[in-house]
Order: C-alpha cells, then sequence, then structure tokens
C-alpha cells in the first residue's frame, strides 16, 4: 500500500563540489518573487494593507494642487506660443516695411535724379534776366561783415553795420 503521510523535499545543500578539471555553469536558484508569508498577527497584516491602500488613493488637496499646476502650466505654454507668433508676425512685417523702404528711398533717388538733369542752368539764367528783369549785384550793392562769435549765422538776427 501506499504511504499516506507527507512526503517532505529535501534541502539542496548549499556548497556545490566541482568535480574535473572545469567548472560546470550552474542553473540559477529559483528565488520567490515575494518573501514568504510569515504565520504572524493578522492585525498587523491588516494595518499593512490598509497603509499601502491609503498611500495609493489621492486626497483632495493634492488632486487641486496638481490641476492648479497642470492648469498654469498649460496657460503659460499658451501664452508663450502665443507671443512667439506674434513676435513671429511682427518680424515678417518689419522686414516688409524695411524692403518697401528701401524701394522707396530707390524710386526717391531715381526720380530726383532725372528731376536734376532736365534743369538747364542757361534756361533758368535767361528767364531771370531777360524776362523777370534779375541783374548781377555790384561790388557796391554786397555787404560783407565778421561774425567771430559762432560758426553759423542765425537768420532772425541783426546785421551789424559798419
Amino acid at each position: 500500500m501506499a504511504s499516506t503521510r507527507p512526503t517532505q523535499k529535501r534541502q539542496t545543500p548549499k556548497t556545490v563540489y566541482v568535480h574535473g578539471n572545469t567548472v560546470r555553469k550552474l542553473e540559477p536558484e529559483e528565488t520567490p518573487l515575494r518573501p514568504p508569508e510569515r504565520h504572524g498577527n493578522p492585525q498587523k497584516k491588516m494595518r499593512v494593507k490598509r497603509n499601502q491602500e491609503k498611500a495609493l488613493q489621492i486626497d483632495l488637496p493634492y488632486l487641486v494642487m496638481l490641476v492648479a499646476a497642470a492648469c498654469c502650466a498649460l496657460y503659460i505654454c499658451v501664452n508663450y506660443i502665443q507671443i512667439q507668433s506674434s513676435m513671429t508676425v511682427r518680424m515678417d512685417t518689419i522686414k516688409d516695411l524695411e524692403q518697401e523702404l528701401e524701394a522707396l528711398k530707390t524710386e526717391n533717388d531715381t526720380l530726383e535724379t532725372r528731376i536734376n538733369t532736365y534743369i538747364d542752368l542757361d534756361y533758368v539764367y535767361k528767364v531771370a534776366t531777360e524776362e523777370l528783369g534779375m541783374v548781377y549785384a555790384n561790388k557796391n550793392q554786397v555787404l560783407l561783415y565778421d561774425k567771430t562769435e559762432s560758426e553759423y549765422v542765425r537768420q532772425d538776427e541783426d546785421i551789424p553795420t559798419n
């Protein structure tokens, strides 16, 4: 008949002897993922379990602060993106205005050159002397004076008499 006695596993000794001139690879011992449960105080187990559950729960003030911080971060990010976008638009506008200014300056210089080339000084002299009766001033009509106070002449200042 078969024995009804429970069989016990024999533990292997911790010391392993190597026979021969090479070392054989040992298979790793199986280690349990959880420590074996100890037969002890069940109330202690309940307290540990309650503490673990409590640690995993998020309390209301923490949740409120977390949501507030997330909203602040989102608000800051959106404002940053809007500021970057407005700066980009302004930079493009400035670049366009600078190009337009350069084009207008070039056109103005071209027109000024054309105007200066159309002025005929001989024609101006002829019209001034023949039609308008202008004449050159004589030497006795020209008054020269020396102003030593400053290098420029003010138009509203009185001319000194000799």
